[in-house]
């Protein structure tokens, strides 16, 4: 079985991005940013609102500190500074979802954070330094430090397939700064064969091995609202309708 989820609540200030309202009918849970690459307090508040409405849980999607690059840039940054970047995110969207008598569901690390804590050992565990505060699962990937570090330190990992980034040759993901629409058709297809298969080809035709206990759409996508619902129609059989708002 598997769950649809989004990163959204990206808007900041008077600046839009993502079709929010048009997204959370289509998916189950929504990752909130959380200030540091995109969102602020207003913001914030509004997208659990609106997930609320929807019955949709919500976790946090915090970053590194680079609003300007829109969390995609990579820094140097240690253990216990990450992790005190990660609380104080985190713990932000928590008072709003407490404000709404919501439970926080899980950590997402947003982009850049999310790929450094793939492959280097103090960010992920400073990801589970954070996660032991809140007592959450984290979203990540198999055949990554997510799959190795996150259950080892007893959190558990809720693997996530992309919808709409391609992968590389040796399993990981190509994050681009901006993201391109894609074929909404052939989203759907790689996502049903995510989960039936495990499988997805890479950008060089490789066959990686993926596990999709959720199936991520963006919401900064130019056309994520069309690719949530082909993803969302070809994978019904295999969604999770234990929750009875979904």
């Amino acid at each position: 079985m598997t769950v649809i989820n989004c990163d959204m609540g990206e808007a900041f200030g008077l600046y839009r991005m993502g079709d929010d309202e048009g997204l959370m009918p289509l998916i189950n849970v929504a990752n909130v940013a959380c200030g540091f690459h995109a969102s602020d307090f207003n913001h914030m508040h509004t997208t659990v609102r609106l997930a609320k409405q929807h019955g949709v849980k919500v976790g946090a999607h915090p970053s590194l500190p680079d609003l300007q690059g829109f969390g995609r840039r990579e820094m140097k940054i240690s253990r216990e500074e990450m992790a005190n970047c990660l609380i104080y995110q985190v713990g932000a969207l928590k008072g709003f979802l407490e404000a709404e008598g919501m439970p926080l569901n899980h950590i997402k690390p947003h982009g850049s954070l999310y790929g450094m804590a793939a492959r280097l050992e103090h960010i992920a565990h400073a990801v589970c330094d954070a996660a032991d505060v809140f007592k959450v699962p984290v979203l990540g990937m198999i055949g990554t430090l997510h799959e190795k570090i996150y259950p080892a330190r007893g959190h558990r990992l809720i693997a996530e397939f992309y919808a709409d980034l391609d992968y590389s040759d040796d399993g990981g993901l190509i994050v681009t700064r901006e993201h391109d629409a894609k074929d909404p058709a052939e989203a759907a297809r790689r996502c049903l064969r995510a989960v039936t298969e495990g499988k997805v080809s890479s950008v060089g035709g490789q066959e990686i091995a993926v596990r999709a206990d959720s199936i991520c759409v963006h919401s900064d996508t130019p056309n994520a609202v069309d690719i949530a619902q082909m993803v969302r129609k070809a994978v019904a059989p295999y969604l999770d309708t234990s929750d009875p708002t979904r």
